[in-house]
């Protein structure tokens, strides 16, 4: 998965003329430590659960705070470290902190029109629906994308992998072929890249590269480390030029394939996982199983 770029959309979407180099592992020394425990006892809880399986680093601190979590029969609270000797429970059911599970990932080609969510009021499509179903943890999505945008979306069923790679300071890289309004001006582009001013802070691209059109619209991909809400949109949108559609064709050292069409899912082999921990500064796990490269039709409901 991690070869030359593939066109998500052959009829729509222009043949890049370059692109820079995918960098794989590029924060190795310079990665901060995002959980240093030299000097102290244990884990911490958040962590333990998450990498069991339970959910995201995030979801599982709510947990705590909800009292959902006992350590040694006590409640446990924000802040606290195990060792593998303590007894966990979650919700009264005891957590095996023993059994090692075998982290898994899956690339999903997510179309318009799906939410990120598990449950929505309104009853729309969830990119959820077309995971396979898991015995034990549960699929967690490595950040988002919105309503209306379109491409590569990663899930795995490792808590600590998933925190690790949307972490702010990871600055894991975002590559999106986003299609605008009218043709940036080179000033514009230098702006771009140097800084926008949004309402939520300051922030710019890495990367862009023309990607040629004919018309009103053009097409441009982009390069940036970090996942606010609508960001991409709404940088495009401060100098004028309104984003008319937007695909996310990579996630790091992970390509969407050319092969990977809307709707559909695969499971990433061994190498492409460790390049993903790598790339997150984490220790790749040496349980890993190769998985089928075939893309899987989504299980009907």
């Amino acid at each position: 998965m991690r070869r030359k770029r593939s066109a998500t959309d052959r009829n729509k979407t222009p043949v890049k003329k370059t692109r820079p180099r995918a960098s794989v592992g590029a924060r190795s020394s310079e990665t901060p430590d995002l959980d240093n425990e030299a000097g102290t006892t244990g884990e911490k809880l958040q962590k333990v659960l998450a990498r069991a399986g339970k959910g995201s680093r995030r979801e599982m601190e709510t947990w705590i705070e909800a009292g959902r979590v006992t350590v040694d029969g006590k409640p446990a609270t924000l802040g606290d470290r195990v060792t593998p000797e303590q007894v966990i429970r979650v919700d009264g059911q005891l957590l095996d902190t023993t059994f090692k599970m075998r982290p898994r990932v899956i690339a999903y080609h997510k179309p318009d029109g799906e939410i990120c969510s598990r449950d929505d009021p309104e009853g729309r499509p969830s990119v959820f629906d077309h995971l396979p179903r898991l015995r034990s943890g549960r699929w967690l999505s490595v950040g988002r994308l919105d309503f209306n945008t379109s491409g590569l979306l990663l899930f795995t069923n490792d808590g600590e992998l998933a925190n690790a790679l949307t972490h702010p300071s990871s600055g894991v890289e975002r590559e999106y072929a986003v299609r605008v309004t009218g043709v940036a001006s080179d000033e514009t582009l230098r702006t771009l890249k140097k800084e926008v001013v949004l309402e939520d802070g300051p922030s710019h691209f890495d990367d862009i590269t023309d990607g040629g059109g004919e018309g009103t619209n053009h097409w441009y991909y982009v390069t940036l480390r970090e996942g606010r809400y609508r960001e991409v949109r709404r940088m495009w949108e401060a100098v004028g030029h309104p984003v008319t559609r937007l695909i996310r064709t990579r996630y790091g050292p992970i390509i969407m394939p050319r092969s990977l069409h809307r709707a559909k899912r695969i499971e990433l082999e061994a190498d492409d996982i460790k390049a993903l921990y790598e790339c997150a500064g984490l220790q790749s796990p040496t349980n890993l199983k190769p998985a089928s490269r075939r893309p899987v039709k989504p299980r009907r409901r």
